[in-house]
């Protein structure tokens, strides 16, 4: 009977991590989870965007001070993404990023941005 009681909690702990994970891997809501995204990177009074060669625009946030040495360049981010609107509209957050990204790691791929000109696509 206590080996049937302890399989069941084990069990019962061991879907309950399971859930959890999977909650992460695919979240709902706002965040988005782990994401690695490539573009051109500019700064305008402080606030550091990085737009991808399809015109989408990410607004980064967090340890940003390792940025300014890149802007212009293009950068490849991972982090947290997390929507800056949920709304049907469209609607644009405040720099115009539709989407922010809490930076964790930054990856330097090129002086300039490919496509239409040294500092944007």
């Amino acid at each position: 009977m206590r080996h049937l009681l302890l399989f069941s909690v084990l069990l019962l702990g061991v879907s309950w991590a399971v859930a959890q994970s999977e909650s992460q891997a695919a979240p709902t809501g706002k965040t988005s989870g782990q994401q690695t995204v490539q573009g051109c990177l500019s700064n305008s009074g402080g606030t550091y965007t990085l737009t991808e060669k399809d015109g989408k625009t990410f607004q980064l946030t967090g340890d940003t001070a390792k940025l300014s040495e890149h802007v212009g360049h293009e950068i490849k981010v991972t982090g947290t993404v997390n929507s800056a609107s949920e709304t049907s509209t469209g609607a644009m957050g405040k720099s115009g990023a539709e989407k922010t990204i809490k930076i964790s790691t930054v990856k330097h791929v090129s002086k300039s941005c490919e496509g239409k000109g040294s500092s944007s696509y």
